[in-house]
């Protein structure tokens, strides 16, 4: 019996081996599926404490040169000799441009409105909201990036049942500038915000802390309850490595280049020592991380699975 066996399965094995030179033979083989290029998900959804948080993917984009954004106060050695240990490309560098929205239970909250209305929108739809559901809208700082989403193509505003919340040195110091942005996305609303300063509460659980460097009122958020906490970072670290991991590397974009590597450092450290997760606006999708002191830098450690318990 178990010849019999024995043979049985060499007959089987025999038989699957030839079915691929069968099928080839007979044209019955399947077509190539298509390519369908790179992807991700645009949203992703965590708690904290009773709140969820929702990263949204409003947009990506791949932008070459990345030594002329980063690290300018080190040279062309230094730059790709970090790189290549972090097995990154020093031609091109991905851009990610991510707004958050914090529901409280009593209120949804929204953390900057990315480029545009359109790639905000749509990431928080298909996070299962609509725009007349925000409450607030809260911007951090008013880099392009980050206000391009208050109004529609048409000039109309998008959260048209939203509260409006921003840092006062912030508005002070944009409201002086000649900023085509600024006059077209923020001061035909300036009337219906409201300024806080550090320490500063959006509603409860959700409080302002300053950070200053990046732009002249620069503003990072503590998200808190029970007893969990996240930092909503914005623009305070640019990139995983070539700002988080070496903070006192330049960046073209941050206006105060001194103040905003000492925000760096200082924020990076106490979320190194309380172990405290944050979102960075540009980190890699999902844009949610931990902080690790490593030497004189840091690193950065992505959310797993912790803030899904």
């Amino acid at each position: 019996m178990s010849d019999q066996i024995n043979l049985s399965r060499r007959a089987a094995l025999a038989g699957a081996a030839a079915l691929p030179l069968a099928a080839a033979t007979t044209g019955t083989a399947r077509a190539e599926a298509p390519m369908q290029g790179v992807g991700m998900s645009p949203f992703n959804r965590v708690k904290v404490g009773g709140f969820e948080v929702t990263t949204l993917l409003a947009g990506t984009r791949a932008v070459e040169g990345p030594h002329n954004i980063f690290g300018l106060n080190v040279d062309a050695d230094t730059f790709a000799e970090v790189s290549a240990e972090a097995n990154l490309p020093t031609d091109v560098s991905q851009f990610f441009f991510t707004p958050t929205v914090v529901n409280t239970g009593s209120e949804l909250v929204l953390f900057d409105t990315g480029l545009s209305a359109a790639g905000t929108t749509s990431a928080l739809e298909a996070a299962g909201y609509t725009a007349d559901q925000v409450d607030a809208v809260v911007i951090t700082h008013m880099h392009g990036d980050h206000i391009g989403g208050m109004t529609t193509e048409d000039g109309a505003a998008t959260y048209t049942n939203a509260r409006l919340v921003t840092g006062r040195a912030e508005f002070d110091a944009w409201a002086t500038a000649d900023n085509d942005n600024f006059k077209a996305k923020i001061e035909p609303f300036a009337d219906q915000f409201t300024f806080l300063e550090d320490g500063g509460d959006v509603s409860s659980g959700l409080t302002a802390m300053a950070a200053f460097g990046h732009t002249p009122g620069h503003m990072t958020y503590m998200v808190e309850d029970g007893g969990t906490q996240l930092v909503i970072g914005a623009d305070f670290a640019n990139h995983y490595v070539w700002s988080l991991a070496h903070p006192d590397w330049e960046v073209k974009f941050d206006m105060d280049k001194a103040a905003a590597a000492a925000t760096r450092r200082r924020i990076l450290d106490m979320m190194a020592t309380d172990k405290t997760a944050f979102v960075g606006y540009h980190m890699p999708w999902p844009g949610i991380g931990y902080v690790e002191k490593r030497g004189d830098g840091f690193a950065y450690a992505p959310h797993s699975y912790q803030l899904m318990l």
